[in-house]
């Protein structure tokens, strides 16, 4: 936990400016082709990344630098018929996440992937309404797209929200993971956050080095998804 002890020297009010930019942009949204009438293979199915500027990649010189683009070249790598879909926007909110969740998913989708929750935190949002909102977008999810499987990316607050909120907030995860029997990711940024080598100047948004460990936190829970939905 020293990466909250040392995030934590920074003002909760310029962390808060910082997570309110609405830079970024949600990329493109594309559809896995239905089999064709002769019984040819589908196309690649489709993982949708639900996040907010990490997963958008704020700030990177690079955009294939972003973790979900590193995910797909991992995914090709190991030979997996799948395509990711990166819905990152920057200063999205749970609630962002659920108000474009059908639009989101609106060409379907095998796998979601919620990476949403840390600029709730950072604007101090009550955990409880960020709770019921990733209980919404996973239930919406699973309305939508039945089948689907949903992956909860956790996130944790430096200690300068408060031990109190912290501990809350950093409880909702699991929680949601353990009630909607979804896949949990422990920690999205683990052994990212707080290490400046691995953030750029804001201390917030990794660099591309930074992306890279997040994409291998992300992968050792989506793996083996895929793997499983391969054999079904």
């Amino acid at each position: 936990m020293r990466w909250l002890k040392r995030l934590g020297r920074k003002s909760a009010a310029s962390w808060k400016v910082l997570a309110l930019g609405l830079l970024g942009s949600c990329a493109g949204l594309w559809a896995a082709d239905e089999p064709n009438a002769n019984g040819t293979p589908k196309s690649p199915g489709r993982i949708v990344i639900l996040g907010d500027s990490i997963t958008a990649g704020y700030g990177l010189d690079d955009p294939e630098a972003a973790y979900p683009a590193v995910l797909q070249k991992k995914v090709e790598a190991a030979k997996l018929p799948y395509t990711i879909v990166n819905a990152g926007v920057s200063g999205d909110t749970t609630s962002g996440g659920l108000r474009r969740i059908k639009w989101v998913l609106g060409s379907g989708a095998d796998v979601l992937v919620i990476a949403l929750g840390g600029n709730d935190g950072l604007r101090g949002i009550q955990p409880k309404q960020t709770e019921e909102n990733l209980t919404a977008i996973i239930t919406q999810a699973r309305e939508k797209v039945p089948g689907i499987t949903i992956v909860l990316a956790g996130m944790q607050m430096p200690g300068n929200m408060g031990p109190d909120y912290t501990t809350s907030f950093r409880e909702i995860f699991p929680k949601v993971a353990k009630d909607k029997e979804a896949k949990l990711i422990p920690f999205l940024i683990e052994g990212v956050g707080g290490d400046p080598k691995l953030n750029q100047a804001d201390q917030i948004h990794p660099t591309s080095e930074g992306q890279k460990i997040v994409a291998e936190n992300v992968w050792k829970v989506l793996e083996p998804v895929l793997k499983e939905r391969k054999k079904k």
